[in-house]
């Protein structure tokens, strides 16, 4: 090769790395964590948020009128999240001790992935096997979060949190929306793909979302490596792990108060991140239940994943420059806006409109949340510390719905809720304006230091 041909070559290699270094990205375990958010996302585009709520209204829950479905999907959600906020702080501290991080990581993988799968069977009518599938899904799609974003302070140094985070985000948009598209077009033209029906079409997507999860998820389990195991000084390698677990939530539970800042952080978060729940889980059920057509809404969700793709990046940039706290600010003043504008939707068009506005949003504030609470944390306890922000993110799952099961009760009508969410934006903005990050994070950096030193592996 001539001697400008090399240059030209390192040039190149130069340029892309550093690129990919400004997206998150340079390193090998860096992508292959991020792709997770890759498998995951279709969980998220098509089961939660883009064509099983449909389905489950016209379909699973025919016999229903429209606004009842869309009372026993907000149910169902219920549930699930209720289930993983009790497991997630004993099952993060039981991986801690023992290590077994992407072990469980796996099991809620395949949980998941098999309640994807079983709605292939769900049929006109079944309601009751539609949320007992959902709610199978949604435990294994929740609770693989826990350990996944445990694994981010591991690989991430404090300046990266923010930029992997939010990379993680947009891959997950693009992948979610790459699913969901095509998902879409199966369903809109069943013909092209030689399917019989628009209702196998949608039956057959839940099937998509299982294989992309688990191929998707194989780079993970390769490329990360499970943190080593660190023991505290009164513990042995030997000791029972749910007596060992339940021991360290005790004394994680009193030392909790001590880190304010993260603990003032995830009383943030509570709030303004059950207004984000709420919207992402119930948009496409009050869509249909004002009449809004079917391809409308999963187009709009497409537009979703698409929009948040380089947002999401400019997310991560931002935060760069103004800090991670005032960008989320940004992000949930979009939302507030969101809701008012939601309160007033009548067409395709407005929720066009609403759709990409989240998708400005969505990604940025969520990513931004989980990396300004892992910069807050011990590493060596991330499982654990990731199993109460798993509460905090799963009671924030379950507000919002049972106030949209409320307003429906006492109106008839789920626009009511709609407006009240902006509540949720205005009270977690006033609590993380109390938040000092800097504090938080000097405070977590001695603990670490202090943790190690008194550690035996």
């Amino acid at each position: 090769m001539a001697l400008g041909s090399r240059r030209t070559v390192s040039s190149a290699a130069l340029t892309s790395d550093r690129v990919l270094e400004k997206l998150g990205l340079h390193r090998p375990e860096l992508r292959a964590w991020a792709t997770y958010d890759w498998a995951l996302s279709g969980l998220q585009t098509v089961v939660q948020t883009a064509v099983f709520p449909i389905y489950f209204v016209t379909v699973a829950a025919s016999n229903y009128e429209p606004s009842a479905a869309t009372q026993q999907l907000a149910r169902a959600n219920v549930i699930a999240m209720i289930i993983v906020a009790i497991v997630s702080p004993i099952l993060g501290a039981i991986a801690d001790y023992g290590a077994t991080k992407k072990k469980f990581l796996a099991l809620f993988t395949l949980i998941g992935a098999l309640g994807c799968a079983g709605m292939f069977t769900i049929s006109d009518g079944e309601i009751g096997r539609a949320m007992t599938l959902y709610v199978v899904a949604m435990i294994g799609g929740t609770g693989c979060v826990v350990f996944y974003e445990a694994l981010l302070p591991h690989i991430a140094r404090p300046e990266e949190m923010d930029r992997v985070s939010t990379a993680g985000y947009g891959l997950g948009y693009f992948g979610g929306g790459l699913l969901v598209a095509l998902n879409l077009a199966w369903i809109q033209r069943p013909e092209w793909f030689g399917l019989s029906s628009a209702d196998l079409a949608a039956r057959l997507s839940f099937v998509s979302v299982s294989v992309w999860w688990v191929l998707f998820a194989i780079p993970l389990f390769r490329r990360v490596p499970e943190p080593p195991r660190l023991l505290e000084t009164d513990e042995t390698p030997g000791e029972n792990a749910l007596v060992v677990a339940f021991r360290r939530l005790r004394e994680t539970l009193g030392a909790l108060r001590g880190y304010r800042q993260a603990f003032l952080m995830l009383m943030a978060f509570l709030i303004y991140n059950d207004g984000i729940q709420t919207i992402i889980k119930m948009a496409t059920a009050f869509g249909t239940e004002i009449g809004i057509d079917r391809g409308a809404l999963i187009a709009a969700v497409v537009m979703v994943q698409f929009v948040g793709v380089p947002f999401a990046f400019v997310f991560g940039r931002l935060a760069g420059r103004i800090g991670a706290k005032p960008a989320i600010f940004i992000g949930l003043l979009v939302y507030a806006a969101i809701s008012i504008l939601g309160y007033n939707m009548r067409t395709a068009t407005h929720f066009f409109i609403l759709a990409f506005l989240v998708g400005m949003v969505q990604g940025g504030t969520q990513a931004l949340s989980r990396s300004l609470f892992a910069s807050m944390i011990p590493a060596h306890k991330s499982a654990e510390f990731f199993g109460f922000y798993s509460v905090f993110e799963k009671f924030a799952g379950v507000v919002g719905p049972l106030l949209f099961d409320l307003a429906i009760t006492m109106t008839g009508s789920s626009r009511s809720a709609i407006l009240s969410v902006i509540v949720f934006f205005a009270v977690g903005a006033v609590l993380l304006s109390r938040v000092n990050v800097a504090e938080g994070r000097a405070f977590a950096a001695r603990r670490q230091r202090e943790l190690t030193a008194g550690l035996t592996g």
